[in-house]
This record gives structure tokens, sequence and C-alpha cells, in this order.
């Protein structure tokens, strides 16, 4: 077969007269790939691309979180000089809702944590009032879903107690908190509310116990012993019916709470760091770890085959533990890793690989913990979709804006669904006696407006998972609380007519108490020495403005001749 070979000649500058090269044309693809045979026209090539069949595959993946992007916000409008708590713990150190901004800080004699209201940026000053009522150093904090002036401490000291912040934040160190929680024999590392259950409280202690409150009783409502190791995280689904958590023995969990059984487990990650897992809004377990080469990496699970993960991608060779923070209305999982400078965010969707990388935000510091706002708090006009608070090692807290670029300023209904409210779906006694429902949600045309303050009441009563002697103890302090209020009664009654005596009731005696005698007495003592001091004091007094008024010389009158103008009864009427 003869092919017509055709040779290409480049023009030479140095034969051109006028001394420079003629402009040449643009080429679509190199002109030695036509060495042989006639080089295809422009038009043909066209006529290929537009005649070729259209792709069944889109190179880019359609998304409308693809361009999410994070902004700090300025120093001025951020928290400085903040002595953020020193704990090798690896808990955030922070937690946020739409009022307030609690951060554990180091503090000397117990553990103590600072809050804020989110008018209050800038510079805090060195001796801000403290909530420190820990007698060691606090691990872990959560705000109440339900109530934005309640939050949850756990310490070092194993116990737990539940606190009540007034609106405007506080104005002097608060010691006493509304209830506290006694059960553990360890310290306490990890405290969780219940989504929908209002008063529900999760805590988990270095002793491997898993205990369930109702904070409104200040009783036990569940304990859950199934775990042989330290636990290192727990989460509610989204019904708050199952519970997931992951342990040092490397196995992750999927726990039915109310039934105390263990539904299924499998090992998370094969390194022996600690690992996190969370609960997705459609069943689905989101996990992050490292492996045995210790890389960190995140897998994604169903809870029908634990052990078979979906998803299981290495991320980098970091020795910083990885907090995953997820937002259900746009399926969004922030990795934050302790110690690191950047903000992983990914899409989990249907189609392969179902988790998708979106971006990193970077900063030049390295975070120490991280606080998350819940959706309400978020401002819908600029289609703000998360914001976060990074706590650095320089004592700054830095607010980060997470937001989707949009040129309408109308209210975007495909960016904000249906959020979580404040509102509680369930009571305590109704999930614990088998009860589900879905969360309560509200919608954020318009903003979201904080309410005011609800008063955290709690009612006491007997235990019901408590042994025969600590029955007879709360019997026993219950007798007593009883007894006192009755001798509160006695030392001031109120006169009450007989109608068959026709004298009043309270002219017989009432029944003497040695202790309460024992009281009064004491306090009558207090009185006369009290007393005593008065008149002390008194005498004192007397004796000291006597002594000055023999010190200061008397004033000379006036002679008889010289009229004293100074005294009222010599002035004219017209005079002043």
């Amino acid at each position: 077969m003869d092919m017509e070979v055709t040779e290409i000649k480049r023009p030479n500058s140095f034969s051109n007269k006028s001394g420079k090269r003629p402009q040449v044309s643009k080429r679509y693809s190199r002109e030695r790939c036509y060495s042989f045979g006639s080089r295809p026209s422009i038009e043909k090539l066209r006529d290929n691309f537009v005649d070729q069949p259209k792709m069944s595959f889109r190179v880019v993946r359609s998304s409308k979180f693809r361009h999410v992007y994070g902004q700090a916000l300025k120093r001025e409008q951020c928290y400085d000089n903040i002595r953020v708590s020193k704990s090798s713990w690896d808990s955030t150190f922070c937690a946020v809702n739409p009022k307030f901004l609690a951060i554990i800080v180091e503090s000397a004699g117990g553990g103590a944590f600072i809050v804020l209201p989110h008018n209050k940026v800038g510079r805090i000053p060195a001796d801000h009032p403290l909530v420190g009522g820990h007698k060691g150093p606090v691990l872990d904090i959560a705000w109440c879903p339900h109530n934005d002036n309640v939050i949850a401490s756990g310490s070092e000291d194993c116990v737990v107690k539940v606190w009540q912040i007034p609106d405007g934040g506080i104005s002097r160190t608060l010691t006493e908190p509304v209830v506290d929680l006694v059960y553990h024999q360890r310290r306490v590392g990890l405290v969780l509310w219940h989504p929908i259950a209002q008063n529900v409280l999760l805590t988990a202690g270095s002793d491997n116990q898993i205990a369930i409150w109702n904070v409104g009783t200040g009783e036990v409502l569940l304990s859950l012993d199934c775990h042989p190791d330290l636990i290192y995280s727990a989460c509610w689904n989204w019904t708050g019916s199952k519970l997931v958590t992951t342990c040092r023995d490397k196995k992750i969990r999927i726990i039915d709470p109310r039934k105390g059984e263990v539904e299924s487990e499998a090992i998370a990650h094969e390194g022996s760091k600690a690992s996190r897992a969370i609960f997705l809004k459609h069943g689905l377990v989101f996990t992050t770890g490292f492996s045995r080469m210790s890389e960190r990496q995140y897998t994604l699970r169903t809870p029908d085959a634990l052990n078979e993960p979906i998803v299981t991608v290495e991320i980098d060779t970091s020795n910083g533990v990885m907090f995953p923070l997820y937002d259900p209305d746009t399926n969004l999982i922030y990795l934050c890793g302790k110690g690191d400078s950047v903000i992983r965010y990914f899409e989990v969707t249907p189609e392969p690989p179902f988790v998708h990388y979106i971006n990193t935000f970077q900063t030049p510091d390295p975070q120490r913990g991280i606080g998350m706002m819940p959706k309400r708090g978020c401002d819908v006009a600029t289609c703000e979709i998360a914001k976060f608070y990074r706590l650095n090692n320089s004592g700054l807290c830095q607010v980060v804006s997470m937001t989707v670029p949009r040129k309408s300023e109308l209210f975007q209904e495909d960016l904000y669904p249906d959020t979580l409210s404040d509102e509680a779906s369930l009571t305590a006694d109704e999930w614990l006696s088998g009860e589900d429902a879905e969360p309560c949600t509200m919608s954020l045309k318009g903003g979201y407006v904080s309410g005011r303050a609800q008063q955290l009441t709690v009612t006491k009563r007997t235990n019901a998972l408590a042994t025969g002697k600590d029955r007879e103890k709360e019997k026993e302090r219950e007798r007593e609380r009883r007894r006192d209020e009755e001798d509160k009664d006695n030392r001031s009654p109120t006169p009450r007519v007989d109608s068959h005596a026709g004298t009043p009731a309270s002219a017989t005696p009432p029944p003497t108490n040695p202790l309460v005698e024992k009281q009064l007495s004491d306090l009558a003592d207090e009185i006369r020495k009290l007393k005593s001091v008065v008149v002390k004091q008194e005498n004192r007094i007397r004796a000291l403005e006597a002594t000055v008024k023999s010190l200061i010389p008397p004033i000379p009158s006036p002679a008889p001749d010289q009229p004293d103008h100074n005294h009222e009864e010599n002035m004219a009427p017209d005079e002043v």
C-alpha cells in the first residue's frame, strides 16, 4: 500500500529579508503526528468532536457543597487570653451553644471551666469568674440540647456536676451546682446528653462503666457493664435508641442501652491509639482511628456488617486523635485532629466512593481543642452552614465560619432544611419505658432567637438500682430531712383554735428534740457574745469622742459691742 508522505517545511527567519519570523497559527496537535498522509483540517477535527457521542459519566461530581470554604474571623472578634487546660485527656475541651461558649481552663486547687457569652469577645481578663466546684481537673463538658443554660461537667474527682448558667453569664465564681451525680469509682472522662429525651445524661468513667442518668431526679436509670477496658467515645443514633462506643480493646460496639445488650461488635482499627465512632443520620457508622502502622484513617460501616467496612481511607501519619464532627442537615463530616492546623471536610453520599473529600481549611497554628456550634446558632443570612471554635496553644479561641458562596441574599431552603430544635420529644420516663420518637425540628427561615432561661429543677427520689444498704441510707437521709422540716415547723408554730376546747392548739408545748435544743442554746450564746462586743465598742467610741472634745480648743464668743452677723437672730428679715 503506497502512502503519500508530505514534508513539513518550517519557515526560516534567516532567509527572510525582513529578519522577522512570520506568525505561526495555533495547531490542534503536534505536526509530527501527521508526518504521513495529509494533515486533517480544522473543520474536520471540529466535526469529529461534535459528532462524538456524549460520555455517560461526569468528570466533576455535582454537589452544592463542592465550593464550601472556611474563613477565620479577625482577632478582635475572637476570644483571647484563655488558659486552655493542659490535660493529656483526649477531649475537645470546648462546648458551644447559641448562647454561650464554654472552655476547660487551667485552675489551681481543683478543676474549672470558663463560660463566656458570645458578645464578650476580645481579651478576657485573667480574673474572669469561673465555674469551679470540682476537686480535680475537668475532663469533659457538654451543653444540654434542650436547655441552653444547663451544662454538665465530668472530672477526675469521679463526680459529674450539672450547672445552671444565668442569661448574660456569671458575675462571680460559681461553686454550687444544681445537682451532683455520684456513681463512678474512677475519673469521669465522657459526658453526653440524649438527643431527644429530656434530662437524660450519659456518663462514662475509667472504671469501664456507663451510667445513664435522669438529671431531673438525680438518679441512675441504667448502668452498662459491657466494656473490658477504657471507653474512648460514645454516640447516640438519630432517634436515641442505640448507642455506638469505642474501647481500648480496639472494638466498636453497638448497644441497646435499655436492654443492656451488645447487638454487634467488631474490630474498629488495628492501631493501639484512641479511636472515635459516630452514628450518621441514616444509620451508618463513621469511625476514625489508626492502622497497624500508626497511619490515621477513617472508615464507613453498616450496623449489620461492622467487621466489613464499606470504605477505608488512610489520611496521613500524624499522631493526633481525630475528632469527627457531623452535620446531619448537610451530611458533612469535619475531621479535626488534636495538634493539627487543618480541618478536613467530607460529604457522605449514596454514590461511590460514598465519602467524598471536599476541601481543607488551613491555619498556621495547631489546635488544642475545638467546638462546633449547633445549626441553630449559624447565620443563615450569609449562607453559613457551620461554625467552629478552635483553641490554640497561645490562648486564642479562633472562630472559623464555613460558608457556601451564593449570590442571592434570600433564604436558601436547599442549604437549610428543618434542623434540630431545643424541644425534647420524650420525657425520661417515656424513653426508659421503651418509647422511640423522631427529634423535634424547626425551620431557620428568619433566623433563630434564643429563649429565656429555663430553671432546672431536681426532685430527688429513691434510686431503683441501689443496693439494700444504699436504700437504707437514702431512707435515713429522707427521715432526717423530714425531721428537720418538722423541727422548723415546731419552732415557729401558727396559732390554731381548737373547735372543741376553744383554746389555741399551739398552747400545748411542742415536743422537744435534744439536738435542736443544743443548737438553740449555742445560738443564744453567740447572740450574747455579739451583744457584749457591741456594748464594748460603744463604750470605746464614747471615750474617744470625749478625748477629741478635750483636745479641741473652745471657740471664743463675740464682744458685746460687736453683733454676731452669723447668728440667725441678728439677721434682718430680708437677709439670707
